[in-house]
Formats: structure tokens, C-alpha cells, sequence
């Protein structure tokens, strides 16, 4: 099995993935890995409990179909934009519940969490823009600058890292930061973290293992 044919394998087991854990309905969202000059990504309007690796689409960095049966997710236009302004080796698009509620309300999730580290700061939301449009691609790409994840408002959540694996973590950890809002401020109005909290804990992190 070469570089591509491993990519393709991953995208299509991550997305039954996504089901499993709820962050998608239906065809929603999408996932890809870059392997040099080419991106294996979800094909469009097919179920995950339908997609074999040979399914999955291949693009170039133009968005230019190289490879697969099927059109490749209306979203491929946010994910090449991804690619060309970070150093992502895959990325996860999800529409989980919580994720997409708080999308609708805030500019910017709140650090109730110093979690959010992992995600290089608190999770910025980019602007509403239809999907699969250059104008949701280039708000995604600026709600991600210095961060690894990002919310899209009344959409879902978006992140990337070097590897599948680690896109898909950070995904899954937005979706938990933002279902702690939820639930924190359904109790009341929660409190903040502040800059120079976060900042201690970045120092602690330098300085103990975790």
C-alpha cells in the first residue's frame, strides 16, 4: 500500500468514525489528508457507512479531480485553503451538535478551560459565508490563523494537524469545549479564564510533562 492508497484508507475510516461519535449527520462534514501535492478527500453526498477507499476523491492543489469515482466534498475549496497558508497534514470537518449551537452565539469560545491550549488559544468562529465558497474558505482561513481549530458560525468546526489522528483529536476536543459552554452556562454565567492565566499554564506546560 503506497502513501495514497494509506490516505485514502484513513479518510474513509474516519469518517464512519464521525458517525460513531456523533459529530455528523447524514453526509455532513468532511475529512482529507494531504500526501505530498495530492489531497484524498471525502467524496460528495455519499453516506460513511457507504464509502470505500477506493471511493474517496483525489485532488491536486488546484482542486483539479485526479483519481475517484466520485465529485469530490463541496468543501474541498476550504481545505486546499487550509493547506496553503499552515503546515496541516489532514483535516477534520465536522457538524457536531454543540459546536455548531455555540456558533450561532459567541465570536470567540470562551477559555472556561486552559484545554484550549492545545488548540493554540481560544477558538475564534469565522464569519458565516455559504458552504463550499471561496468566501467561507478565506474566513476559515483567518479564524485559523495561529490556531489549530476553529468554529464556523451556524455551520460546525473545523481543525487540522500533521497527522489524521491529531486533526481528528482537536476536532473532538472542540466539540467538548464547546459542550462544556453549554452546560456551564446553562448553570449560570460561567467564569473566564484570563490571558495571564493561560499564559501560567503554558509556562507549566514547558516546564512539567504532562
Amino acid at each position: 500500500m503506497n502513501d495514497l492508497d494509506d490516505a485514502r484508507r484513513q479518510v474513509a475510516e474516519c469518517g464512519r468514525r464521525m458517525v460513531a461519535d456523533g459529530l455528523v449527520l447524514g453526509t455532513a462534514g468532511n475529512v482529507s489528508v494531504r500526501v505530498g501535492e495530492l489531497v484524498a478527500v471525502s467524496p460528495s453526498g455519499t453516506p460513511y457507512d457507504r464509502i470505500e477507499p477506493q471511493d474517496v476523491s483525489v485532488v491536486d492543489l488546484a482542486g483539479q479531480r485526479v483519481d475517484g469515482p466520485h465529485a469530490p466534498s463541496s468543501e474541498t475549496p476550504m481545505h486546499l485553503a487550509v493547506y496553503a497558508t499552515t503546515g496541516a497534514g489532514a483535516i477534520v470537518h465536522h457538524h457536531g451538535l454543540h459546536s455548531a449551537a455555540v456558533s450561532t452565539v459567541v465570536d470567540e469560545l470562551p477559555a472556561l478551560h486552559y484545554y484550549v491550549l492545545q488548540l493554540g488559544g481560544p477558538v475564534r468562529v469565522a464569519g458565516y459565508a455559504t458552504y463550499g465558497t471561496p468566501e467561507l474558505a478565506r474566513s476559515v482561513r483567518a479564524a485559523l490563523e495561529g490556531r489549530t481549530a476553529a468554529l464556523m458560525q451556524n455551520h460546525g468546526a473545523v481543525a487540522h494537524g500533521d497527522t489524521l489522528e491529531a486533526a481528528y483529536d482537536r476536532a473532538r476536543l472542540v466539540e467538548w469545549l464547546c459542550a462544556l459552554h453549554v452546560t456551564a452556562t446553562g448553570i449560570g454565567t460561567p467564569r473566564v479564564l484570563s490571558g495571564e492565566e493561560l499564559a501560567a499554564v503554558a509556562r507549566r506546560r514547558t516546564e512539567v510533562p504532562a
